[in-house]
């Protein structure tokens, strides 16, 4: 039996076609994991087609907490060629199988009939375990009682790779058992056993053929806890379901639609109702409408769709109206760019969209649990402050699948803002509009006696009537712009920014949105102590925190920025609301989240004197261009095995048969 690693954390990855399930055998694995006392990181990488592109699901486990993936992969369970050898067929191939990402002495689980691309693979560092998949599931349907009926029940391979990696590691099988009955619901037993048999099947082939084989083995696991599961789209629902929202509206886009189907599918239960527009401009539109009724309100939407929204914001800003709470689920870009991928290139956009000087309040989530919180405070805001609130979250939380205690929702408080009050503020006249010491105008609820809706997307006097005088031009934009300085002085510090470690560091890291997780685990992992680096999130981009955070970036000895974009967005709002320079800019424009290897890569090459601009992807610094390294080894590859497109077919410059 070799020796194991002492690795922190396993990683285990599953890769397959796009709609054969891979997603359901990775959560049922992620479940049984957590109930057996694991912390458990998920994530997953899927094609924008319905079906038959490449998908795969990784997952990280521990004993500790984890809020990132990392590069490596221990096991990997194999359900295309295009998991071991990438897409060799294809032009340009998207992705070069996951091959490069498999840990020394790692070990492969392959369905028989992908035998033969091993000629391909030029490892023999890594263990490749054939599973007869077919042969496994012919049998458990024998022993069900419905032979030769393997091909309609194909779909239960789910199940089986699930089982078969259970068996490898050495798992509890109950424990995937229950998971996979769950997954099913109370109404499908009788299908759900019999996944559960032929997960066994596959369980007890792996268990007596690669058992004890591994290099890697699971971490040893503490007393299961009250832990929990949970996405960020799901999270971000629940934020809203806890902060009283009355009406969700939106417009199907990716990735920010599961919100809302969550939402819908819950809605009997909650006094919330999700309405489906024709478009995203009627999306914010009817949420502006919705806030001036008197409910809290959200929409939410992706990149192309809030795109279309910033008429509506200009429209509440001027109005006064009491939010909407506008979450936009961050994706490549531009245009429809990669609708299932990562990016945070938003950001610029969400503080300037729109014409004119329109306040808003723009928070960025760093993690599943910050969204859940932020998206509560939101509709305080929104309330308070009689404004937008747009909160900035992206597909890797989106889609991000946590273990996280449960939610201590014991602190929050609704806060309405200033509401009229008849008896107290009434003089026989309301004036929606009216000038006072704060900058913010007690509103009325329709129906309410003594109060009225009067108000006008022109320029306005109190009264809420048209007008283009001079004076009150000038008091009425004060009182709306005044309205950030308000916030500024009023919302804490902890929830305009985060500071893990002294601040006092040779290397502060710099970053905001889902890149904390990863820096969050490089520097726990990488830097124990404390002693090299700190790191600074940003939590809160309008109202920023300009002294705080210019106070922090002064003191600290050099300063590493990392953006996942091209143009650098979150140094660039540094700058321009600091006059501060990041030393280091490290950006990650390839459509996928940033690991807590390329985390380190990135501080080690910083530290090391490298350029003021630092790309990284694929684990790796790749230089300010992209150098495509792997696409001159795939082309060679595809040469060496004569699997060559026909010669018509033109590749980019420099690149010859």
């Amino acid at each position: 039996m070799p020796e194991k690693s002492p690795d922190l954390s396993f990683s285990w990855m599953i890769g397959g076609p796009q709609g054969s399930g891979i997603n359901v055998s990775a959560e049922m694995f992620a479940k049984a994991l957590c109930r057996a006392g694991y912390y458990v990181f998920g994530q997953i990488e899927y094609h924008s087609n319905i079906k038959g592109k490449h998908s795969a699901y990784r997952l990280r486990i521990a004993n500790e907490p984890l809020s990132s993936h990392v590069e490596a992969v221990h096991l990997l369970s194999a359900l295309d060629e295009e998991t071991l050898v990438g897409d060799l067929y294809h032009e340009f191939p998207a992705h070069p199988g996951h091959m490069q990402e498999m840990a020394s002495g790692g070990a492969i689980l392959y369905d028989r009939e992908y035998r033969k691309f091993l000629d391909w693979i030029e490892r023999d560092d890594v263990q490749f375990w054939e599973i007869p998949y077919a042969e496994l599931l012919e049998r458990a349907l024998e022993e069900a009682g419905k032979p030769g009926q393997a091909r309609a029940y194909r779909i239960m391979n789910n199940s089986m790779v699930l089982g078969a990696s259970v068996g490898a590691l050495g798992f509890d099988f109950e424990a995937a058992a229950e998971a996979i009955r769950d997954s099913f619901g109370a109404k499908a037993g009788r299908v759900a056993e019999m996944n559960v048999l032929a997960a066994r099947h596959a369980c007890n082939y792996a268990r007596e053929h690669f058992a004890g084989k591994l290099s890697y083995a699971l971490p040893p696991v503490a007393e299961p806890r009250e832990h929990m599961l949970i996405k960020g789209t799901q999270a971000v629902a629940l934020g809203k379901l806890q902060a009283g929202c009355g009406i969700q509206t939106y417009y199907p886009i990716s990735p920010a639609t599961d919100e809302s189907v969550y939402l819908e599918e819950n809605q009997r239960e909650h006094s919330i109702v999700v309405l489906q527009t024709e478009d995203e401009v009627s999306a914010i539109d009817a949420a502006v409408m919705a806030a001036h009724g008197g409910v809290r309100s959200a929409t939410s939407t992706s990149g192309p769709g809030f795109a279309l929204m910033p008429e509506g914001l200009g429209f509440a800003a001027m109005t006064e109206a009491p939010g909407p709470v506008l979450v936009n689920y961050q994706r490549g870009g531009p245009s429809t760019g990669l609708p299932t991928r990562w990016e945070q290139g938003d950001l610029s956009f969400a503080l300037s969209a729109g014409q004119g000087d329109i306040p808003r309040i723009v928070i960025a989530s760093g993690d599943i649990e910050e969204s859940f919180f932020d998206t509560f405070d939101a509709f305080n805001y929104a309330d308070r402050y009689q404004l937008p609130v747009i909160v900035l979250v992206d597909k890797h939380l989106s889609s991000g699948y946590q273990t996280l205690p449960l939610f201590d929702t014991s602190r929050l408080k609704i806060d309405r803002g200033a509401l009229f009050d008849g008896e107290a503020n009434g003089n026989g006249e309301f004036f929606r509009h009216a000038f006072t010491p704060s900058g913010v105008s007690p509103r009325s609820v329709p129906g309410q006696a003594g109060g009225a809706f009067w108000t006008t997307t022109d320029e306005h006097d109190p009264r809420g009537h048209i007008t283009e005088s001079i004076s009150n031009r000038l008091l009425m934009m004060e009182k709306r712009m005044g309205k950030l300085k308000l916030a500024a002085g009023e919302i804490s510090d902890e929830k305009k920014f985060r500071l893990v470690g002294s601040g006092e560091t040779p290397v502060l890291a710099l970053a905001w949105g889902s890149t904390k997780g990863a820096i969050v685990d490089a520097l726990r992992h990488a830097d124990p102590e404390g002693r090299r680096y700190s790191f600074l999130q940003i939590r809160m981009m309008r109202p920023f925190p300009v002294e705080q955070v210019l106070r922090l970036v002064e003191r600290a000895g050099k300063v590493v920025c990392f953006d996942g974009n091209y143009s650098e967005q979150l140094a660039r709002l540094l700058r321009e609301e600091t006059g501060f320079q990041p030393q280091h800019r490290v950006v990650k424009y390839d459509g996928r989240p940033f690991s807590e290897d390329e985390i380190v890569a990135a501080l080690e090459h910083a530290v090391a004197g490298g350029p003021e601009r630092i790309v990284i992807s694929g684990g790796r610094v790749v230089g300010p261009e992209f150098a495509p390294a792997e696409f001159e080894r795939m082309i060679e590859l595809r040469r060496k095995h004569g699997k060559m497109l026909p010669p018509m077919v033109p590749l980019p410059p420099g690149y010859n048969r």
